[in-house]
């Protein structure tokens, strides 16, 4: 399995990156991989990405303590997405009202994916919008810019909430698969080139085959964009690609 990210200031942000990612195994067999992206009207987005990838990095390493000490783990990947999403929900909760904070300061997307190696079976959320590609099948989650984010709902029931979260792929037998914060659909010209092709900047992202077999393979994707293509994101770009 080949891992690979990229993070990426948008050209039309000046002062932070308001995107994060996560890479993370949970136990030899099993890795949870996320994307945030942080809402630029709200207040301290880089904050709210921040924040949801430290606590699913905390999560990701508890989880792993757990099944070791227990030997197995019998519940299925949908289940243990589920309790993921929960102790993110739970600690946003917490940290909200230990801080104080304002909801504006909690407001970010994050696409989940929790992948088992062995079994080649895997799961995604999208919590708000994004972009996945499944074995070379990209899904958009878009909501007119106006995702729902989970801050808005953390006073409700997580029962309630979670079974009304309907934007889940699963999938099994895979070869190539890219979760993508919308950073990825707003590829502009920035400048001339003396090249005059033209390219779909998500597509050679997520479906065409890699440029070299390094761990840069995405930066150097996005490098050749800019100067051959003349094409950089308007908006914050956070990636991760796995080719199995």
């Amino acid at each position: 399995m080949n891992i690979y990210s990229a993070l990426q200031m948008g050209d039309y942000h000046t002062h932070h990156c308001e995107d994060d990612l996560i890479i993370k195994k949970i136990v030899s067999d099993k890795i949870l991989c996320a994307v945030m992206d942080g809402c630029s009207t709200a207040m301290d987005s880089h904050f709210a990405s921040t924040l949801t990838g430290k606590i699913l990095r905390k999560t990701a390493i508890e989880k792993g303590y757990q099944e070791l000490y227990e030997n197995a783990c019998t519940k299925n990947l949908e289940e243990q997405l589920k309790e993921i999403v929960q102790n993110l929900f739970n600690e946003m909760g917490l940290v909200k009202n230990r801080l104080m904070l304002d909801e504006k300061e909690l407001l970010s997307t994050v696409i989940i994916l929790l992948y088992n190696f062995r079994e080649d079976k895997g799961i995604v959320l999208s919590i708000g919008d994004g972009v996945i590609c499944i074995n070379g099948e990209i899904t958009e989650f878009d909501r007119d810019n106006k995702p729902d984010y989970m801050a808005y709902h953390l006073h409700e029931d997580f029962e309630n909430w979670y079974s009304q979260q309907n934007q889940k792929i699963g999938f099994d037998s895979l070869k190539d698969i890219s979760i993508s914060t919308d950073g990825i659909l707003t590829f502009s010209p920035i400048k001339k080139t003396d090249n005059d092709e033209k390219i779909n900047a998500a597509e050679y992202l997520m479906i065409d085959p890699p440029l070299a077999d390094t761990e840069e393979m995405l930066n150097k994707k996005l490098k050749k964009l800019e100067h051959h293509y003349g094409l950089k994101p308007t908006d914050d770009l956070a990636m991760i690609r796995l080719i199995r």
